[in-house]
């Protein structure tokens, strides 16, 4: 593989990364990104906290409302739409 390859296919497995994970910001002001399939629940006590399927937690300094309406996003972009308007 060519060296042109190599640099293509890395830039398309990064570019899908980060389509592939919603931003969200810790408390301190860090931001990093999260996948959204593994959010399993949001709780507002009265930070909002993300449930994740492996039990751990993250608390985000968005509102509930913003981080639901991120993951709505992401699947309005990784999912045909069904019904055409």
């Amino acid at each position: 593989m060519r060296n042109e390859d190599n640099f293509s296919f890395l830039i398309a497995h990064y570019s899908l990364f980060w389509y592939s994970m919603i931003k969200v910001t810790r408390l301190n002001g860090t931001e990093y990104y999260i996948n959204p399939h593994q959010i399993e629940c949001i709780e507002i006590r009265p930070d909002t906290t993300l449930m994740m399927l492996s039990g751990k937690s993250h608390i985000v300094r968005e509102e509930a409302d913003d981080v639901l309406g991120r993951i709505e996003a992401y699947y309005r972009r990784i999912c045909p739409p069904i019904i055409q308007e």
